[in-house]
């Protein structure tokens, strides 16, 4: 039975699971499967946190562009 999707996690709590999974990386203590599968979620995290601090500039960027004119329109990204 396939998984069902899981609602992306806030930015600030993707965060906070990389950095558990760094201090649990750096510790050294981790059997080499189990820092492989740590390592995988960790760079998911990094790239899906990326992703958002992008979306989060381009907003930024909209909202502060000099284009008194632009119509203001509700942001939505184009990978979600």
């Amino acid at each position: 039975m396939p998984k069902k999707a899981e609602p992306p996690a806030s930015f600030e709590t993707s965060l906070a699971q990389l950095e558990q999974i760094v201090s649990r990386l750096e510790s050294g203590d981790l059997p080499l499967e189990e820092a492989l599968n740590e390592f995988e979620r960790g760079v998911q995290l990094a790239r899906a946190g990326q992703q958002k601090l992008q979306a989060a500039e381009q907003r930024v960027q909209i909202l502060l562009s000099d284009d008194k004119e632009a119509e203001l329109q509700p942001f939505t990204p184009e990978n979600d």
